[in-house]
């Protein structure tokens, strides 16, 4: 089943129900109100042909019973002894109902008059009551004492309002299955609206997956209700996954690219070396030697790929406190041993205590401290410093390098990104180095930027926030 039908369905239901609950309550209030109307009626003419029966001379008083003067209204004069002393016209088609037995008459049916069988009227003694004639036709009567010790009785016919309300009972399942087919039909129409943004995501998904083309979007419908921000966030996500198939792309044509270039170097020197057997020892000294380089270039641009990988896979780091001061010291003595007649120089280093993995720590310092080494000039200057400000870690490394140009700097982070100075100055270099140093510090919730200009060095600036 379709959920455009699932949802014609529920709201056809639905509306199905309140149609029919509001039709059967219209249907009790009226016929209630109808007959209650027809109970104060005959009540209020009984007492008043009461009344006239009272104050009238004996000899005159069973006249008002016989000549009552209400159309409709049919009375009868009963003795204590329960004989008929007077009746009006017609009065012989009511039922023979004795006043003292009212209790026992047909009781008011529930679902025509919603009213209980018997009800007292007060402030007066009386009693009202029910009876079916032998033609089925029904009556109300209202029996009252009178002060010479007889009883007048009241009737009227139902036949009328029981027809009305026979017709309103019929109608009342018509009316209910109109409004159910009306809200079926509706609801379908509507649910056809409502989920034509779900279709069209629907489609465009599957003309992805057939095509793979990440470029295609999802028209937006142009308002501002969950389905609008569903198409949004498709849309969105779309725009994600094309930048990342992009990505991807560029990341495999520029691995490939630098993996070719040692791997051709190492096959031609394998090569000249199984051609040559009888080459001088020198020459082959310097085959093996380049060979054995471009060996462990290969083996570096692996490992970073490796790490590249696993973040891209979204690997979790392992995190326990580590003394961040006590990390950058062992970083800047590992890196003092290349740094040859470069002057590096530990400032101001404070005590500081963040959550995280401390290998990755000590690569991130270690990548930017190599960084360093290789674009500052060998009389230049290195100096690293740590700080604590704001709840956070702030690791300082600024040299005396070459420095980068504006036109460059933008593109740093990128994978295998080089700018012209780093290939000159290092011709065995990635490009991975810094996008991993970043990637380091996103996984430990911190931040990394860079300054530099040409001729003037560079300064990196990394915040990490300490351990609470």
């Amino acid at each position: 089943m379709s959920l455009r039908l699932q949802l014609a369905l529920w709201y056809g239901l639905l509306t199905s129900l309140v149609v029919i609950g509001t039709t059967l309550l219209t249907y009790a209030l009226h016929t209630r109100g109808h007959y209650d109307d027809l109970d104060y009626t005959l009540v209020a003419l009984t007492r008043h042909i009461q009344a006239e029966y009272q104050a009238a001379p004996a000899a005159e008083a069973a006249d008002y019973i016989r000549t009552p003067g209400v159309p409709g209204l049919i009375l009868r004069l009963y003795g204590p002894d329960g004989r008929v002393l007077a009746a009006s016209p017609g009065a012989d088609v009511v039922p023979g109902v004795w006043p003292d037995r009212l209790s026992a008459a047909v009781p008011f049916d529930f679902l025509v008059g919603l009213a209980p069988p018997l009800r007292s009227v007060r402030p007066e003694p009386g009693l009202l009551g029910l009876a079916v004639g032998a033609d089925g036709t029904r009556w109300r009567l209202y029996a009252v004492p009178l002060s010479d010790g007889n009883v007048l009785l009241g009737a009227v016919s139902l036949e009328q309002g029981d027809a009305a309300t026979a017709l309103f009972r019929r109608l009342v399942p018509l009316v209910a299955g109109a409004g159910a087919i009306v809200a079926f039909s509706a609801g379908y129409l509507v649910a056809g609206g409502a989920i034509r943004p779900v279709r069209l995501l629907t489609e465009v998904a599957g003309a992805i997956a057939r095509s793979g083309d990440f470029g295609r979007r999802v028209p937006e419908p142009g308002r501002r209700d969950e389905l609008g921000e569903l198409a949004a966030t498709f849309n969105a996500m779309l725009a994600s996954l094309q930048a990342a198939y992009q990505a991807q792309q560029r990341f495999v044509a520029d691995a490939s690219h630098e993996l070719r270039a040692p791997l051709t170097v190492i096959q031609a020197n394998l090569g000249l070396l199984r051609r040559y057997p009888e080459m001088p020892a020198a020459e082959r000294e310097q085959a093996i030697l380049q060979a054995d380089r471009e060996a462990r270039r290969l083996a570096r641009l692996v490992g970073d790929l490796l790490t590249l990988a696993r973040a891209d896979a979204g690997l979790a780091l392992r995190r326990w406190p580590v003394e961040l001061d006590r990390v950058v010291l062992e970083a800047v003595a590992e890196a003092g041993r290349v740094a040859g007649n470069r002057r590096l120089e530990v400032g101001w280093i404070e005590p500081a205590l963040v959550e995280g993995d401390p290998d990755r720590l000590k690569q991130l310092v270690l990548i930017l401290l190599d960084n360093a080494v290789k674009y500052t000039p060998a009389d230049g200057r290195i100096v690293v410093e740590l700080r604590r400000a704001d709840g956070r870690a702030e690791l300082v490394i600024w040299d005396t390098g070459v420095g980068i140009g504006p036109e460059e700097l933008p593109h740093v982070f990128e994978r295998f990104y080089r700018g012209e100075a780093a290939r000159k100055l290092d011709p065995d270099g990635t490009g991975l180095g810094l996008p991993i140093a970043r990637w380091v510090v996103k996984q430990h919730g911190g931040d990394i930027s860079l300054e530099s200009a040409p001729g003037k060095g560079t300064t990196v600036r990394v915040s990490l926030p300490l351990k609470r």
